[in-house]
């Protein structure tokens, strides 16, 4: 059975920090480029970062530079997003995906809440 789970959020005070995870399992996890999204309510999801399959290149968007970074465990089938200097605006339902030629697959979210 193809999955993602992830894990990790939660309540955070402005400028803590979370680690998400998200582990796969029921394909070759180390073949496909995996992403974190996000979707806050009444928003559209976006990007937040990914990283590649290959060489482990990785990518972020501009809002996120600087604070977040995504790593990848293929021995574990893992992939995280440390979220350092957490907003407000960081709040958002956090979705784990992965991607491989058409193949593709999605987490159920995990909520993170920043607020005082």
């Amino acid at each position: 059975q193809v999955q993602l789970v992830e894990s990790g959020g939660g309540l955070v005070q402005p400028g803590g920090s979370l680690r998400l995870a998200c582990a796969a399992s029921g394909f070759t996890f180390s073949s496909y480029a995996t992403r974190w999204y996000r979707q806050a309510p009444g928003q559209e999801r976006e990007l937040v970062a990914g990283i590649g399959s290959a060489y482990g290149v990785t990518n972020y968007a501009d809002y996120v530079k600087g604070r977040f970074t995504i790593s990848r465990d293929n021995a574990k089938n893992t992939v995280s997003l440390q979220m350092n200097s957490l907003k407000p605006k960081d709040a958002a339902v956090y979705y784990c995906h992965a991607q491989h030629s058409l193949y593709e697959c999605w987490g159920q979210g995990t909520q993170v809440t920043v607020s005082s």
